[in-house]
């Protein structure tokens, strides 16, 4: 039996406000997918910590309070740092679309903005689990 897609969903920094990503968390986890959920308000190090720990094949990060910028470029560092150069990094939230282009020079590979359908976001992990080691 194929081992499960593993996705990591993180809320980095101080943004308080969960429901989003506990909606994509919900909703992977309903497609077929394991999800593990970090909680809000988590440092980038632990997030890191948390992927690395759980062998996972995918982080999405979800941020509204402005910070991703900053926090997503240095989870994705942290990752690459220790040793997950094959876990692929989504981001979402409240992210404009002039910061769209900079993330992805950083490391997120896709972006999905409020009222993305979830859809979306599952055909993103179908079309790039090929991408993954097991």
């Amino acid at each position: 039996m194929a081992k499960k897609i593993r996705i990591l969903i993180a809320k980095p920094g101080l943004d308080g406000h969960d429901r989003g990503a506990k909606y994509i968390a919900r909703a992977l986890k309903d497609a077929g997918y394991e999800v593990i959920y970090t909680g809000i308000r988590q440092s980038p190090q632990a997030i890191c910590k948390s992927a690395i720990q759980e062998d996972v094949d995918f982080v999405g990060l979800s941020l509204l309070s402005g910070a991703h910028n900053e926090l997503f470029p240095e989870v994705v560092s942290l990752i690459r740092k220790e040793g997950g150069d094959n876990i692929i990094i989504f981001g979402g939230g409240v992210i404009p679309n002039d910061d769209i282009s900079y993330l992805k020079k950083k490391g997120i590979e896709a972006i999905f903005t409020p009222g993305t359908p979830i859809k979306d976001v599952i055909n993103f992990i179908e079309a790039n689990k090929s991408r993954i080691s097991h």
